[in-house]
């Protein structure tokens, strides 16, 4: 029988605290719980794994501990809204709730209609197809 996964350590959960604070400019409270996750694609078995949950906006995120430095995470607004950061696990945590977060917020945009990292113009077609001179920079 494999051992259990250990909880989230108190440095873990101040890392996770202060990477939300980050991002929000204001505390957000950390729920724990645990979750049942099949970590073996070829298994049935679950696995009962270690979790930690917070709210913010109208997102709900979850990173769950699957093993010794291996994290998983997820956030969702609904059952079936419901979005991962494609990464399937995580081998260090603050890129796992850095990730996640960098997501949720691209998300968020994209809900808005601000698309980040694209212009405004579509400079293959500026001035009616004419050739199109960027301003010289000095």
């Amino acid at each position: 029988m494999a051992r259990p996964i250990p909880k989230f350590t108190d440095r873990e959960r101040t890392l996770v605290s202060q990477t939300i604070y980050e991002r929000y400019g204001q505390t957000v409270p950390l729920q724990t719980a645990e979750a049942e996750l099949q970590l073996n694609l070829l298994e049935e078995t679950l696995t009962t794994c270690p979790t930690l949950t917070w709210d913010a906006r109208t997102a709900h995120f979850v990173v769950f501990k699957t093993g010794d430095n291996r994290f998983r995470c997820q956030f969702y607004y609904t059952d079936v809204e419901q979005f991962g950061t494609g990464k399937d696990e995580y081998d260090n945590l603050g890129d796992c709730v850095v990730t996640v977060l960098q997501v949720q917020s691209d998300h968020e945009r994209e809900k808005q209609g601000i698309h980040s990292g694209m212009n405004a113009v579509d400079f293959t077609k500026a001035n009616d197809g004419e050739e199109y001179f960027a301003p010289i920079i000095i």
